[in-house]
C-alpha cells in the first residue's frame, strides 16, 4: 500500500467535509479502502457486465469528483470535475492525472463556497467542452483556443440560477441540463443562501439560444439523459426523501409530458447505502446506467434493476470513454472504471 501523504489526507478531509460527515480520530492518518462487489439481480445484467469485470482505480485523492467525459483526440483522454478544488482534471492512459483546468467553475473571491467548482461536463458537437458551473451559477463553454470561457446561460426570468449540474444535449442541438441548489452551499451556513429562485428547474437551451423552463416540479433534479431515441428523457432526484428517477416524454416540440417515476430508491436511502440518485448515462440499447445509493444501478429500458455495481462509496456520475464499451465512474474521491459487453449511445 502507497504512503498516505499529506496531500491526500487534505482531500479526504474536504471530502468529509462536503458530505458533512465529522472525521474520526485517525482519519487523518489513513482511510480504508471501500468494500467493492458487484450484485447481480437478473441475468440479463450478465450481458451488460462480464462476470470476470472488477472495478479498477485510475486515480485518487480528490476531494469530490464528477462528471467524467471522454475527448477522442491527442489518442483519447478523460476529463473529469474535482468541485471542492474547483478544477477539470485531465486522464490519459499510462500517464498521471493533471490539472486541465483551474479555476473551473467560480472565478470569483470568496473562499466560503463548499462546492464552487464545474460539476457536470459534457462536448458539443465542435467538441468544445460544456462546463456546469457552480460558484458561477452558469452554463459556460470553454473555446478551442483553451483559455476563453463563453457564458451561455446565467439567468432566467431576471434571476440567477441556483447552481446547474449537469446537462445532456439533443441532437438537434439544444441542451438539456438541471438545476439543484448544491453549488450555493457554503462551508459556515446551512442550507442554500443567496437562491434567487424558489425552485429547481430543468431547462432547455435551444441552439438559437433560447432559453426554455421545461419543469419545476422536482425537488433536487440532478442528472439528466435520453434515451437512445429521445423519446425521453431521464432526469433523477438527489433528494433523501423522494430518492427516484424520472421518466418524461420529450414532444415532438422539445418540450417535455407528463413525466413518471422510473425507479424509486427512497428505501435504499433509508437502509443507509450510499449516495443519492445522481449523474447517469444511457447505452446504444437504452439501459441506465445511474449512479446512486450504493454505487452505480442499472436499469433496463423498463425500469427494471438488473444489477448494481457497488463501490461502497457515494458515487456521482460515469461517463463512456475508448471504444465505448470502457465506463468511467467518479467514486467520492477516486476515478474509477470498469469494463462492459455493451456500448455507450452514440459510440
Amino acid at each position: 500500500m502507497k504512503p498516505f501523504s499529506l496531500a491526500t489526507g487534505l482531500a479526504v478531509l474536504a471530502g468529509l467535509l462536503v458530505w458533512g460527515v465529522a472525521p474520526s480520530p485517525g482519519d487523518d492518518k489513513k482511510e480504508e479502502p471501500p468494500k467493492r462487489s458487484i450484485d447481480r439481480k437478473d441475468p440479463a445484467f450478465d450481458k451488460l457486465i462480464p462476470k470476470e469485470a472488477t472495478l479498477e482505480t485510475l486515480s485518487g485523492g480528490y476531494a469530490w469528483t464528477e462528471g467524467p467525459v471522454w475527448v477522442n483526440k491527442d489518442g483519447g483522454y478523460l476529463l473529469f470535475s474535482d468541485i471542492p478544488n474547483n478544477r477539470v482534471m485531465k486522464w490519459q492512459e499510462g500517464k498521471e492525472a493533471t490539472v486541465f483546468l483551474k479555476p473551473s467553475g467560480y472565478d470569483g473571491k470568496e473562499t466560503h463556497f463548499k462546492e464552487p467548482g464545474s460539476n457536470g461536463l459534457l462536448l458539443d458537437s465542435e467538441g468544445r467542452l460544456i462546463l456546469m458551473q457552480h460558484g458561477n451559477r452558469r452554463v459556460a463553454r470553454l473555446e478551442k483556443d483553451g483559455k476563453t470561457i463563453t457564458p451561455l446561460a446565467e439567468k432566467y426570468e431576471g434571476k440567477r440560477f441556483n447552481s446547474p449540474n449537469d446537462g445532456a444535449y439533443k441532437s438537434n442541438g439544444d441542451l438539456y441540463f438541471t438545476d439543484p441548489p448544491y453549488g450555493l452551499m457554503q462551508k459556515d451556513k446551512e442550507g442554500f443562501p443567496g437562491m434567487e429562485m424558489d425552485y429547481c428547474g430543468v431547462y432547455r437551451l435551444s441552439k438559437d439560444g433560447k432559453l426554455t423552463l421545461l419543469t419545476r416540479e422536482m425537488t433536487k433534479p440532478n442528472g439528466i439523459a435520453f434515451s437512445p431515441d429521445e423519446k425521453t428523457l431521464y432526469v433523477s432526484n438527489s433528494d433523501p426523501d423522494k430518492a427516484i428517477w424520472m421518466a418524461f416524454p420529450v414532444k415532438e416540440d422539445g418540450t417535455l409530458g407528463m413525466g413518471k417515476v422510473f425507479f424509486d430508491a427512497t428505501e435504499l436511502v433509508k437502509k443507509k447505502l450510499p449516495g443519492l440518485p445522481d449523474g447517469m448515462k444511457v447505452d446504444k440499447n437504452g439501459n441506465l446506467f445511474a449512479t446512486g445509493p450504493g454505487g452505480l444501478l442499472v436499469f433496463s429500458p423498463e425500469g427494471k434493476h438488473l444489477g448494481s455495481i457497488l463501490t461502497g462509496v457515494p458515487t456521482s456520475n460515469c461517463g463512456w470513454g475508448g471504444d465505448g464499451s470502457v465506463l468511467y465512474i467518479t467514486a467520492n474521491h477516486d476515478l474509477t472504471r470498469i469494463k462492459t459487453a455493451t456500448k455507450g449511445k452514440g459510440f
